[in-house]
């Protein structure tokens, strides 16, 4: 490359980063394979969870990831996308990667790529920022490391782990032009994590569950269905399950969260350590926390959620009018999501509707929201950016709270006007 680290900051390595999206996405582990084995294989120095899913996948890893914490588990979390800071992609023990570990190891994977991009290999975003996750677990003796998938599982560049246990967690229809268009084969794709002799924890039911007991089935793995989980009580903060018998409070909000923390439990009751983690499971469920999971912000009456699936939005529909009531929606969505059927959610929800454009090349446009909107609910406001939605929908608030949702990038503009707001005050 003719250049050194010292050439480089945080702010120009994520631009190299993000301009390998040009690549698109590549359903494949060919690249992921030769770039890992070129840094070494670091993915093979740590023992890992897989977890793959449509709903809920971020919750789960969050509570296994606390409870490893509180039994004093050297851990590590690798998930996706960050809300704001790239960063919150790879943490270890709590803490997230610092920008000079970031920057001295994305400048070792950047070389390897660009001199495997001579040899006609292109690896894209997710391929390099997986390879830097695992260089950075390595580097910081990881004893195990809960690994999210970015999308499908089978071919997703995470797939290149040997996992003591893998989880499926909801599954609903998502990516449709790459996993498929009904929910047995968007099953088969995210079953594509189940490894020969693995258990497999999961909470499906019906089509998703047939495909993943027939993979289970030919890959000699144990099957673990989550069921007969009670949500007992549930705050603005928290909830309260029970399962197996046993009582627990978890640290997020929302009914699902239940079958979350079952699974989390599950699949810590299989896994091998120098020490027991059972004993630490009620205090790390407790402690867990996933920003943008039905998140208030402390001292407004603000809600930030990343729900973007129909089947997370009927959740977080039942959820908001069990806690708060009706609400005020600042709303966008990405072109790929399911408008309506998150458009019907919302407007059960919604006492008024404010309409926007998440800060993505991918956002549906506004006026096809505030179309489809409109013939769900008449209160329909456009407004130019998130943070523009916020401030007049905070002004002029009906009902007990404003709830920001339809996509990560919503949180996104939710955080970054929070941001702003407290360097006002």
């Amino acid at each position: 490359m003719g250049s050194t680290v010292s050439d480089f900051d945080k702010e120009s390595v994520v631009d190299w980063l993000h301009n390998l999206t040009r690549l698109g996405i590549k359903l494949g582990l060919k690249n992921i394979t030769e770039l890992l084995a070129r840094i070494g294989n670091p993915q093979d120095s740590f023992r890992t969870i897989h977890v793959a899913g449509s709903d809920g996948k971020g919750s789960t890893c969050a509570y296994i990831y606390s409870v490893l914490m509180e039994a004093g588990i050297n851990v590590g979390l690798y998930s996706s996308p960050q809300i704001v800071d790239f960063n919150e992609r790879i943490s270890v023990n709590g803490n997230n990667i610092t920008d000079d570990d970031f920057l001295l190891l994305a400048y070792e994977v950047m070389v390897v790529v660009e001199s495997m991009k001579e040899e006609g290999y292109d690896c894209t975003f997710f391929e390099s920022t997986t390879a830097l996750a695992f260089l950075y677990f390595q580097r910081k003796g990881v004893e195990y490391a809960v690994i999210e998938v970015g999308m499908g599982g089978r071919y997703d560049a995470t797939n290149v782990i040997s996992p003591e246990v893998t989880v499926i967690t909801n599954i609903s229809r998502e990516h449709t032009q790459f996993l498929g268009g009904t929910i047995s084969e968007i099953a088969s794709e995210k079953a594509g994590i189940i490894k020969s002799g693995v258990p497999v924890v999961t909470c499906n039911t019906g089509d998703a569950l047939k495909e993943i007991a027939r993979t289970a089935s030919l890959m000699d793995s144990e099957l673990v269905v989550v069921e007969d989980v009670s949500l007992m009580d549930m705050t603005q903060t928290g909830s309260v399950i029970e399962y197996r018998g046993k009582v627990y409070e978890v640290g997020i909000p929302g009914s699902y969260q239940a079958t979350n923390a079952a699974m989390a439990i599950e699949t810590l009751s299989r896994i091998s350590l120098s020490k027991d983690v059972m004993p630490y499971l009620a205090q790390g469920l407790k402690n867990a926390h996933w920003p943008g999971r039905m998140e208030k912000i402390e001292g407004l009456p603000l809600i930030v959620d990343v729900t973007h699936t129909k089947s997370g939005m009927v959740a977080l529909c039942e959820d908001v009018l069990r806690i708060y009531g009706k609400v005020t929606v600042v709303f966008g969505i990405l072109s790929d999501k399911d408008l309506v059927g998150i458009s019907e959610c919302i407007a059960k929800m919604s006492s008024q509707v404010y309409v926007t454009e998440p800060d993505s090349d991918r956002a549906m446009v506004v006026s096809e929201v505030a179309r489809v909107m409109g013939l769900r609910t008449e209160d329909v406001i456009v407004s130019p950016s998130v943070e523009d939605a916020i401030e007049a929908a905070l002004k002029d608030m009906k009902g007990s709270a404003v709830l920001v949702t339809g996509s990560f990038r919503m949180a996104e503009g939710a955080m970054r006007w929070l941001k702003k707001r407290s360097a006002r005050f």
